[in-house]
C-alpha cells in the first residue's frame, strides 16, 4: 500500500514538472518567433503601417485617407530638404 501512494505522488510530481516544461517550452518559442524574425521585416512592416495611416480609426475613411496624404507630403518635403541641402553645401 505504501508503495502505491508514493507511486502516485510521484506521477503527480512528474505531470506536474511535465506541464510546467510545456508551459516554458511555450513562452521559449513564442518569444524566440518575435526575437527570431527579421528586424529588417518588421522595421519595414512598421514604416509600411505607419505610412498607410493604420493608426487612424478604421470607420473613417477621411482621416485614413488623411493620415496616408500627409505622411506622404511630410516625406516628400524631407525628400526635398535633403537635395536642397546636399546640392548647396556639398
Amino acid at each position: 500500500m505504501a508503495r502505491r501512494v508514493t507511486s502516485a505522488k510521484k506521477s503527480e510530481k512528474d505531470a506536474d514538472r511535465r506541464a510546467e516544461a510545456d508551459a516554458i517550452l511555450r513562452r521559449v518559442a513564442d518569444q524566440s518567433e518575435t526575437i527570431g524574425s527579421s528586424s529588417t521585416k518588421r522595421i519595414a512592416e512598421r514604416t509600411r503601417d505607419h505610412f498607410m495611416g493604420a493608426d487612424a480609426p478604421k470607420d473613417d475613411p477621411m482621416e485614413q485617407w488623411g493620415r496616408r496624404i500627409g505622411r506622404g507630403l511630410s516625406m516628400l518635403f524631407l525628400f526635398a530638404l535633403l537635395f536642397y541641402l546636399v546640392t548647396t553645401y556639398l
